[in-house]
Order: structure tokens, then sequence, then C-alpha cells
């Protein structure tokens, strides 16, 4: 087979078991890599038990995975998939970096975790040397104390292993911070400083396999490919036609924190009470005053849109993140009435030290800071915190709070949704109308109400990634924001903000036969490889449990806020008709096979040779 390695590490926590395990050429046509790869591994793993499978028990999988154009197409990435701890079903959720390519270059397209260590560990791959070793002295580091000690033990471990090499290039690594070690379902898995794989809460699921860290260093070529002499001038062309996007490489997404606000009335204010501001505090302009990194780009990618900021004097001194990209900007500023750069920073830089996700930790902040406001959460719920909206200090304290699963942060670490179900109990008051989520997944900063922004009204309540911004239901099924075409994305696995320009999409289909030596067409693609990842994930988020599932008729919705006007701006007054969500989703189950009950029909999944999966679903469908 041409694009791939050929075979997967297997790692059992539990027995220390390390082996190599490979995959049919029809399973990796049928599925190609990353998030396609990983629903099959899990279907075909947990999909009998997948109602009694815990996320955070031992038999959970943890899988990173590459795509046989991840270090090819411009932008590497990696996915991380297993049953999400926050929506139950399965995420594929991806990050940028080395780590995916070191990890082909040693050999390997994937590596699959099962069971649990006694003691925390992290694994080591150098080339075909794979070791797991004791990771207790880097347990409870914050990010960056785990990536230094990393990095460090791993080029000395390498240069024991080969004195006589020279200099080399230190391992890449995918780690868990504090909030990951103690289970949080907000957690994420970090890649090289503060890269995340954010979306489906899986920092949690590292934590409990007492995992700290993925290390790997490759000193092999990538994987073999059918035409090397057409992919080399794909890759050209795709650099050549990024070139031209001036405007993301200066800014990246660090210009949205305003434009989103101000233009498009779709942004998160104060809990999605609102979603238009002209605050030009929270300009582009403010943000670049902190930067000390202007271009900064993951391998082979030419829009480079990464920043990096500091913080050099006053209250936040010391403070060290990414851009903020747009969507920390969001839930992490606006969302929490924070209208200042220096704010946003200091927060994004310590939800990145304790191993948080920015949006789904901005989300829970800002639902906590409601009820707050409502005088549902009060001081001493809080332990002694006033949470007034934009005092940075006071959602600082709640964050870390969270982290540690410490007072009232042990019901917010369970993430909106399921916090909105305790704090209900607990105050004899339903909450969920304050909680902005979709299949228990916070809802990316994108809303819908202005209709001016990319996300339709089937795009959250039809996802079958919940509230993920990355992967909405979008009519037609080929769009260019659909969850069908953001599936090739993620199971190739590589950067979709390359690919924004038309020109540039267009070029897949020849670069995955010029990969691969496979004429995926596509017709094929949207008909049939898409649909049969579609329905396998709409399948396992059904099935749901054990403590949650979701009722296409009851959840496949918008959140309670959304059918609430706008209150300020320049689209004051629009709201979410019901008649659409309805029409819209009834539209869109239409669209891709599903019945009127959104679930997947027996001649589809017979069509796509999914007759396992159509006698799981025949349970639903006599229940419905």
């Amino acid at each position: 087979m041409r694009g791939y390695a050929g075979k997967f590490l297997e790692v059992n926590l539990s027995t220390g078991n390390i082996k190599e395990t490979k995959f049919s050429e029809e399973i990796l046509r049928q599925y190609i890599g990353g998030r396609g790869l990983a629903v099959k591994i899990l279907w075909d793993r947990l999909g009998k038990r997948w109602e009694q499978i815990d996320p955070l028990g031992p038999e959970n999988l943890l899988l990173l995975l590459t795509g046989p154009l991840t270090g090819y197409v411009p932008g590497a990435r990696l996915c991380v998939s297993g049953k999400s701890p926050q929506s139950n079903g399965i995420v594929g959720s991806t990050v940028g970096g080395e780590f995916s390519v070191e990890l082909r270059c040693a050999g390997y397209d994937g590596v699959i975790f099962t069971g649990k260590a006694e003691k925390p560990v992290y694994l080591f791959i150098n080339d075909s040397d794979v070791e797991l070793k004791d990771a207790s002295h880097i347990w409870g580091k914050d990010g960056k104390e785990t990536l230094k000690i990393l990095v460090t033990e791993g080029l000395k471990e390498l240069r024991k292993q080969a004195p006589r090499r020279g200099l080399r290039r230190e391992p890449q690594a995918v780690y868990i911070g504090p909030a990951g070690e103690n289970k949080s379902r907000l957690a994420v898995v970090t890649s090289k400083w503060v890269h995340a794989a954010g979306y489906g809460g899986y920092g949690a699921v590292m934590g409990s396999k007492n995992l700290k860290a993925v290390l790997v260093k490759g000193s092999g070529p990538l994987p073999d490919v059918a035409d090397m002499e057409s992919v080399s001038a794909l890759i050209d062309k795709i650099l050549e036609i990024n070139f031209r996007s001036t405007a993301f490489r200066r800014w990246g997404t660090g210009f949205l924190g305003y434009d989103v606000g101000s233009r498009l009335s779709s942004e998160p204010v104060r809990n999605w009470q609102e979603e238009w501001h002209d605050e030009k505090s929270y300009g582009a302009d403010e943000f670049e005053k902190y930067w000390v990194k202007r271009y900064w780009g993951d391998f082979g990618c030419p829009t480079t849109c990464l920043k990096v900021a500091v913080i050099k004097s006053g209250a936040f001194k010391g403070a060290v993140t990414d851009n903020p990209d747009y969507e920390n900007q969001a839930y992490l500023g606006a969302n929490l009435g924070i209208f200042n750069a220096e704010g946003n920073i200091f927060l994004t830089s310590l939800i990145d030290d304790l191993g948080l996700c920015g949006i789904q930790t901005g989300n829970v902040l800002g639902f906590a800071g409601e009820l707050y406001e409502k005088g549902i959460l009060t001081k001493n719920d809080l332990d002694g915190i006033e949470l007034n909206w934009g005092d940075v200090k006071a959602f600082s304290a709640l964050v870390r709070m969270i982290a540690e699963r410490r007072g009232i942060g042990d019901v917010l670490a369970e993430g909106t949704y399921r916090a909105a179900l305790k704090i209900g109990e607990m105050k004899n008051v339903n909450v969920l109308s304050y909680a902005v989520t979709a299949k228990g997944i916070g809802i990316g900063a994108h809303g819908i109400r202005s209709e001016e922004d990319y996300p339709g009204p089937e795009s959250y309540a039809c996802s079958v990634q919940g509230g993920d911004h990355t992967s909405v239901a979008r009519l037609p099924l080929d769009h260019g924001n659909s969850e069908l075409r953001i599936m090739l994305y993620d199971s190739g696995v590589f950067c979709w903000f390359n690919f924004f320009e038309k020109e540039a999409e267009d070029l897949l289909w020849p670069f995955i036969e010029a990969v691969t030596g496979w004429k995926i067409t596509e017709d094929e693609w949207f008909n049939t490889t898409a649909r049969r990842i579609l329905h396998i994930q709409r399948a396992l988020l059904l099935l749901g449990g054990p403590d949650l599932k979701w009722t296409p008729k009851k959840d496949d919705d918008v959140p309670a806020r959304w059918y609430e006007p706008l209150r300020k701006g320049p689209y004051k007054g629009k709201t979410v008709a019901r008649r659409k969500i309805e029409e819209a989703r009834k539209g869109y189950y239409e669209a891709v096979g599903w019945d009127k009950n959104g679930i997947p029909k027996p001649e589809e999944l017979k069509r796509l040779g999914l007759d396992d999966v159509n006698k799981r679903m025949e349970e639903l469908r006599t229940q419905t």
C-alpha cells in the first residue's frame, strides 16, 4: 500500500504488552485513516457493548492516528479519538504539530492504547524501539514543565542509544496537564507547547489510563507514494494558492475576536446573552502588541496562522500562549465580559498550562457566570469568589478549581451539560436553559441567530460531533463547511485551513490518487465513504451511555438560548424560528439517509455494507 507505513502500535497499559498490528487494504480504502479509521476500530471492538462502556474506564480505547496524506498535504495534524467523555459518542479531534510526521517516520500509522497502567507512565517511541517509562516524576506538572522534562529526557535517551549520531532535533510529544490527570471532561491532549485536541475530552481518557504522554522520534522517510512527481507538483500548487492569502498569514484567526462580534453578531458575549459587541479594545491591533513571534507554522504549512503572545509586565506578567486564536478570544474573553487583550492572553495561558480546552472551559465559565449573575450560584457556592463579568482574577481562580476538581470545580469539570443537571438538583431549579451545548459538548464560538456566520440551522443540531464548530452538518452535503467534507480532512489527516479556496479544495482528489494510487472520486466520497463514517458515528452517538443518551426528537435541536431574540447590535431582535430548525433537520435527515426519527435507514446501511450496524439500529427503531 502506498501512503501508509502499514503498521500500528497497540499498547496494553494494563499488562505492559506492546505489539504491532495491521489493517487490510480494504479497510483502509473504506475508512482512509484518522477519524474514519477511528470510527471503524471503535465500532468493531466496542460497538456490541457501547452503552456499557464508561469513557473514563479501562475498557475505552485511546487512539492516536495519522492518515495517508499526513506530512504530504501541507499542514500536518494528528487525530485523537475514542469514546468521548463529553458526548458518549465518537469525536475525531485533531491537533497540529510534528508528532504525526515523526510517528510516520518511525514506521507507524498510529497508536492504539487499551487498559490502564498501575502507575503514571509515558510511551517513548524511537523508531522500532518502543518502551513504557515511569512518569511519576512528571505527574502533576503543568504543560510547560511537562514538555521541558520530556524533551530533556528524550534527547538524553537519543544520545545514549546513538552517541555518534550527532545533534538531532528534539522528539515530539503529546501530553496532558493536571486537568487530564484529574479526569476533567474538559481536558485536552496537548501537542508541542500549546496546540490542543480539545473537542471530545480525550485528555481525561489519557488521565483515566494513567498515561501522561507519548514521545516519538522517527529517523526514516515518510511512506512511499504512488506518484512522487505528481505529489510534488500538487504541493507546489497548494503552496502557491495559500501564499496569496496575506490577511490570514498576518493575523491568523486572531482578528476575529472583534470582527465576528461587531460585524457578524455571532460571538458569545456573557454566556451568549448577546452576540454583538463594538469593543475597539478587542481589536487585532491590541493583541498584536503582545506578539513576539508573528509567523509560526506547523510541518509543511504555508499559512503560518499561529503567533506567540507574551505579557512582559504588570499583573499578568509571564503569561505566554498562542495568538490567542478566535475561539479562545471569544470564549475566554467576550463570553466572560473580558474585552482587553492582556486579560484574555493571561486566561488562555492558564488554560494551556492546566491542560484544559479553551472552548469547553470558557463555555462552562460563562454558564457559571450567568448563574452567579442570576443569584443561582452564590459566593458561598464558589468558595468566596465573586464571579462578576470582566473579572479576570475571579474567573482564573475558578479555572484552577475546575482543573483540581475542588469544590464547585468538581461539578463544573463535568462540562456544562452535566454540570447543569447536577446544579439543577442542588438548587432545585432547572438551569439547562443557560447551557449552550449540543449533545453534551459546548458549542463553538459561532452563533446562528444573525444568519451571517457560516453555521446554519441544522449545523449543530444534526452534527455527529455535537457542538464541534469544525464539523457542522450542512446542506448541500458537499458544501465547503459540511461535516462530510471535514471528514476528508480529519481522515486524511491534515489541516483544513489550507483549503478554504475552491481552487485548492479541488486538488485533493488528484492528491489522494497521487499518494495512495486509489482513484477516489468526489462522488464516491460524498455518497459512500463519508456516509459510512457518518452513519457509524451517528449510531454510536444514539446508543450513548452509560450516564447520558440522546433522543433525536428532543436533542437534535439548538440550545434554548438561541430561541431568545438578540438583544443588541444591528441584528437586534433576530432569533431562530423553531419551524426553521424543524425544516432544516428534516431536510438533513433525508439528504444523508436517516429516517424521520433521525436513525440511519436500513436500506442505506445495507447499501454501505453496514449490516451489523443495522442490527443495532433495529433496537432503537423499535423504541421510537
